[in-house]
C-alpha cells in the first residue's frame, strides 16, 4: 500500500502561475508584428500582482535582507538613467521593462517557487516549450516555410516570426540547458533518460536556428554544467553529444553547407566579417562612444536609438532585412547594439553597469557556493542546482551577443528568478536539499 505522503503529493499551485507565463510563449506572434507586448508579458505582470497579494494575505516578510539587496541593486542605476532619459515616456518605458526583467518577475519567481517540486515544474515547462518551438522550427526548415536565410526560406524561427529570429533560438537553448540540468541531477533513472533525450532532440532545432550567439552560449553553459557534475560524467556526455551532432549534421543535405558556412563564420569575424557582424561591430563602437561622452550615467534609458547615428560610422547599414515565415519582406532598423553589457554602459553608464552586473555576479557566486556546499554535505547535487546555475551562466554568456527585446525576454526574467530561488531562497533551498 502506498503511503499517504506518496499519494497526496500537493500540486505547487504558486509555481503553476509562473509556468503559465512560460506556456503562453507557445502562442504564435502575429505575422508582420514588429513589436508590442506579448500575452506572456501581460500575464507576468499579473503574476507579480498575485505574488504581492499573497504576501499581504500571509503577512510575512517578502525577502531576506540579502535577497532584497541583491535583487534591488539594479534599481539605483535605473533610477539615475531614468532621470537622464530624453523624455518622460522613454524613461517610463525603459524603467518598466528593466524592472520587469531584472527585479519584479525574478522576485516573484523567488517567492512563488517554494520547493523543489515547484522548481521542477517550471523547469519541465521550459523544456516542453523548447520542444514545441523546436518542432515548429524543424518543420519550417523541412518544408521551406521558415525565415529567409541566404535567400532561402530555411531558417527556423518557431512561432516568433522573422522579426524575432532570436526568439526560438533563445527558447530552445534555455530548454536544452534545463534538460541537461535535469539529466545530471539526482533523480529517477527514467526521468533523467527522458531529460537526456530531450536535450539531444533539441540540438537539431538549435542548429537550424543559425544563431551563432546561441550556439556559443549553449556550448559554454553545457560544458560548465558537465564540469560541475564531475569530470567522468562530462567526458561520457560529451562523447554522446559529439556522436549525435555527427549524425545530425551528416543527414542535413543542403543544410550541411549552410551550417558549415555559419560555423566557419564564427572564426572569421575578425578577418572577413559578414554584413551582420560588421553592423554589430559598428554598433558596439557607437555604444562605446556614447559611454565615453557620459561615463557615469550614460545617455539615459532608451537613448541608444536616438544617439546611434551621431556615433556610428558609415560602415553601418540602413537596417536588417527580414522575410518569410508567414510575413512579407521588411527592413528593420538597428536600434540596439546586440550586446547587453554595452547597451547598459551606453544608456546607464558605469553606475548602471556596476549595479546590474553586480546583482548578476552576486547571484552566480551565491548559487555556485551553495552548490558546492550541498555537494560537500550531501554527496550529491539536486537537479535544480544544475538548472539554476546553468540558466544564469547561459544568460550572462549570451548577453555578450544579444540584449533584451522581443517576446522571449520574459523568459529571461524567469531564468533570473530560478537562479535567485536557488541562490537566495533559504526555505526553498532547505526543501530542495531534503
Amino acid at each position: 500500500m502506498w503511503s499517504a505522503g506518496r499519494v497526496r503529493r500537493p500540486v505547487p499551485v504558486p509555481a503553476v502561475a509562473v509556468a503559465v507565463v512560460v506556456a503562453l510563449l507557445a502562442l504564435p506572434v502575429a505575422p508582420g508584428d514588429g513589436g508590442g507586448a506579448h500575452p506572456a508579458d501581460a500575464v507576468s505582470a499579473l503574476v507579480v500582482l498575485y505574488c504581492a497579494l499573497r504576501l499581504v494575505r500571509d503577512r510575512r516578510r517578502p525577502l531576506s535582507p540579502t535577497a532584497a539587496v541583491v535583487l534591488g541593486l539594479p534599481v539605483a542605476g535605473l533610477a539615475v538613467a531614468a532621470v537622464g532619459a530624453s523624455s518622460p515616456g522613454a524613461a517610463l518605458t525603459g524603467l518598466g521593462r528593466y524592472l520587469q526583467v531584472f527585479v519584479l518577475v525574478p522576485a516573484a519567481v523567488l517567492l512563488l517557487v517554494r520547493d523543489r517540486a515547484g522548481a521542477r515544474l517550471l523547469t519541465w515547462s521550459m523544456v516542453g516549450l523548447a520542444v514545441w518551438q523546436g518542432a515548429v522550427g524543424v518543420h519550417q526548415y523541412a518544408t521551406g516555410t521558415g525565415a529567409s536565410y541566404q535567400g532561402e526560406p530555411v531558417r527556423a524561427v518557431g512561432t516568433f516570426g522573422p522579426q524575432d529570429v532570436m526568439g526560438m533560438a533563445t527558447v530552445v537553448s534555455l530548454g536544452l540547458v534545463c534538460a541537461v540540468g535535469l539529466a545530471l541531477g539526482r533523480a529517477p533513472v527514467r526521468r533523467r533518460l527522458l531529460a537526456a533525450g530531450c536535450a539531444l532532440a533539441l540540438l537539431l532545432p538549435l542548429a537550424l536556428s543559425f544563431s551563432r550567439g546561441a550556439w556559443i552560449a549553449t556550448a559554454v553553459t553545457c560544458a560548465v554544467q558537465l564540469m560541475l557534475a564531475g569530470v567522468r560524467r562530462a567526458l561520457a556526455v560529451g562523447a554522446a553529444v559529439v556522436a549525435a551532432a555527427v549524425v545530425l549534421v551528416g543527414g542535413f543535405g543542403v543544410g550541411t553547407a549552410m551550417l558549415q558556412e555559419r560555423v566557419g563564420s564564427i572564426t572569421e569575424v575578425a578577418d572577413a566579417p559578414d554584413r551582420s557582424v560588421t553592423d554589430r561591430y559598428t554598433m558596439w563602437a557607437a555604444a562605446a562612444g556614447m559611454w565615453r561622452e557620459h561615463p557615469l550615467t550614460g545617455v539615459g534609458l532608451k537613448g541608444f536609438p536616438e544617439q546611434r547615428d551621431s556615433h556610428a560610422s558609415l560602415a553601418l547599414s540602413s537596417g536588417s532585412e527580414t522575410d518569410g515565415a508567414g510575413a512579407g519582406y521588411r527592413r528593420q532598423p538597428l536600434l540596439s547594439p546586440h550586446n547587453m553589457y554595452l547597451l547598459i554602459l551606453a544608456e546607464q553608464g558605469l553606475t548602471g553597469l556596476l549595479a546590474l552586473a553586480g546583482s548578476w555576479l552576486a547571484l552566480l557566486v551565491l548559487g555556485l557556493r551553495r552548490l558546492r556546499s550541498v555537494r560537500r554535505e550531501r554527496g550529491a547535487v539536486p537537479d535544480c542546482a544544475f538548472v539554476a546555475c546553468g540558466l544564469l551562466v547561459w544568460q550572462l554568456t549570451d548577453f555578450a551577443y544579444a540584449d533584451i527585446g522581443g517576446p522571449s525576454t520574459v523568459l529571461t526574467a524567469v531564468c533570473f528568478g530560478l537562479a535567485a530561488w536557488w541562490a537566495l531562497g533559504s526555505a526553498a533551498r532547505g526543501a530542495a536539499e531534503r
